[in-house]
């Protein structure tokens, strides 16, 4: 049964990327890429029937909901305090000090769920991230590509997908893909390209 959760949420993880991608291929021909018309993106929501993935699914998405409200000491008490970062050890104090940074660069910065599925013992949730570039960072999170760049002023609009692993009602592993360049381009700081729809939120 582990085997089937794990190869069902790394599917759901790995599916919105791939249709990125293929959408973003460029044509055999030497045209342009032609973009097809968006298809409606739908919020879905699928949670195993079991009170431990309901659990698990409820300290996430009450973890993105602090987060949201700014409340840094708050939302990182879903984490263990041995919690690892992209299989980094890095416990509470390593994640405030990024959440730290991430919201002096972005005070406005907001992470929509739109997808969420919840297995045993990990829960994945595909999301909408915005914000507003008004600070410099200092930590080099987002693959370090802000650390020491003045604020640009710009907005972003951006998906990513986080993967949870939690214990005893904690999260003791996140590991995320985030669309980087995307945010780059968005900000001025990377040339920009045709660029697929994301869902409106």
């Amino acid at each position: 049964m582990r085997l089937n959760r794990r190869w069902l949420l790394t599917l759901t993880a790995w599916l919105p990327l791939a249709q990125a991608a293929r959408a973003q291929t460029p044509a055999t021909s030497g045209q342009p890429p032609k973009f097809p018309p968006p298809v409606p993106d739908i919020p879905t929501s699928h949670i195993e029937a079991t009170a431990l993935a309901a659990r698990n699914a409820a300290t996430v998405r009450r973890q993105n909901a602090l987060l949201n409200q700014g409340k840094i000491e708050e939302s990182v008490q879903a984490f263990a305090s041995d919690t690892r970062n992209h299989g980094v050890a890095v416990g509470r104090a390593g994640l405030t000090r990024v959440v730290t940074d991430i919201l002096s660069t972005f005070p406005d910065y907001h992470s929509e769920e739109f997808d969420l599925m919840a297995a045993g013992d990990e829960v994945v949730m595909r999301q909408i991230n915005t914000g507003t570039h008004l600070g410099v960072s200092k930590i080099p999170f987002n693959g370090g590509l802000l650390v020491g760049v003045s604020p640009t002023g710009k907005k972003f609009k951006v998906q990513s997908i986080h993967w949870y692993t939690l214990k005893d009602d904690l999260i003791v592993e996140h590991r995320a893909s985030r669309d980087d360049i995307g945010m780059m381009q968005q900000l001025g700081l990377l040339p920009m390209t045709a660029r697929y729809d994301l869902p409106k939120v």
